[in-house]
């Protein structure tokens, strides 16, 4: 049996005011251009919303982003030398300044024409996290994520995946907490996740999606339960996940026993997941694991990265597979059909769609 022709037409409907992979990149907003390590003395190469740069460190440390373009003839700046602080193109040797400046054009030696340069791009560092605005517009003051991120009371790790989809369907992915109990039934997903109860704070003015899901009474997953000495013991489970940005998810944890429900210790575990589109069926994924609790035991460190990881590469696995699917799939035919279970995602998915447009409400 097919689906009514009257839902499809209607689902059509619907998906012209949701975000998807042919949505265009909303430019003002802080986004990760990669960890602290990526920036070094080496020119790195990459794109970010479509657009490629090159990245680099100056001798004081100050981190820099320009455009990987070359003003005389396209050449890659990231195949090109450092020299001190500034980039000396591969192909013809002008030379560019961290500001993105030319101050040499080796063919007209002591005539440098004035107003020519390649852009260079605003960056802010954060604990192990460099972010960049790629907007024309003044960058925000504030950074998307809070200033937990990095600080010695709240230990992590990080993690980097290179996923071949959509980062709107990742965040879709985040919102939809209901996948857990099927395609992470081999990691963190339990049976009883996905028709648990659930709370939804919507903002579609700010731009701002939660949902709060709680299973009570529950058997954590080892990746919780171990570090928190609650194996084998009734517990509850309440995760939250928030869109914050188009650049920014944040999902937390607070488990517990379930004989202390009256009065649950402070015990809190985040993840940031930090999608950076390269274009527009490919994200650069950076992840940040936090916790508050055994802030010295760096076995608890590495076994909540191994379990977390194993969990995390179970979505990308899962989304590529629908990004080559949809791909595939005509644009004529494509529909979605959304239950009441996907109301935030469908929210930040309008949203998002909006806010990228500049889209009045209808």
């Amino acid at each position: 049996m097919q689906t009514d022709k009257r839902l499809i037409d209607a689902a059509q409907r619907a998906g012209q005011h949701l975000a998807d992979r042919d949505t265009p990149f909303i430019f003002d907003c802080w986004y990760v251009a990669g960890f602290s390590e990526d920036f070094d003395r080496t020119p790195r190469s990459r794109t970010v919303l479509g657009r490629s740069l090159v990245f680099y460190r100056t001798e004081a440390g100050e981190a820099v982003a320009l455009s990987d373009r070359c003003v005389h003839r396209s050449f890659p700046l990231s195949r090109s030398r450092l020299d001190r602080d500034t980039i000396v193109c591969g192909y013809h040797g002008l030379r560019f300044d961290s500001r993105g400046q030319c101050i040499e054009v080796p063919s007209q030696a002591g005539n440098c024409p004035s107003g020519i340069g390649v852009r260079a791009y605003r960056l802010r560092e954060q604990g192990p996290l460099i972010w960049i605005w790629m907007g024309d517009g003044e960058p925000a003051v504030d950074l998307p994520i809070g200033p937990w991120l990095g600080s010695e009371q709240w230990p992590g790790s990080n993690q980097y995946h290179y996923l071949p989809a959509s980062y709107v369907s990742l965040h879709e992915n985040l919102l939809d907490l209901t996948h857990l109990s099927f395609l992470h039934a081999g990691t963190f997903g339990t049976p009883d996740f996905a028709a648990a109860p659930y709370s939804l704070e919507l903002d579609e003015t700010k731009g701002n999606f939660k949902l709060v899901r709680t299973v009570s009474p529950t058997r954590l997953p080892r990746v919780w339960a171990e570090p928190l000495g609650l194996t084998g013991i009734e517990s509850v489970r309440k995760t939250t996940s928030e869109f914050i940005a188009p650049s920014a998810h944040l999902v937390s944890g607070h488990f517990y026993a379930l004989s202390d429900a009256s009065n649950p210790p402070n015990t809190r575990i985040y993840t940031a997941h930090l999608p950076t589109p390269e274009t527009a069926t490919t994200t650069h994924y950076f992840i940040h694991h936090a916790r508050n609790f055994a802030t010295q035991d760096t076995h608890v460190t590495q076994f909540m990265h191994e379990q977390l990881s194993a969990a995390f590469i179970e979505d990308i696995e899962g989304l590529t597979a629908l990004e080559k699917l949809v791909s595939m799939t005509p644009p004529s035919e494509r529909f979605e059909i959304s239950f009441s279970a996907d109301r935030a995602a469908v929210a930040m998915r309008r949203w998002l769609k909006k806010t990228a447009t500049g889209a009045k409400e209808s």
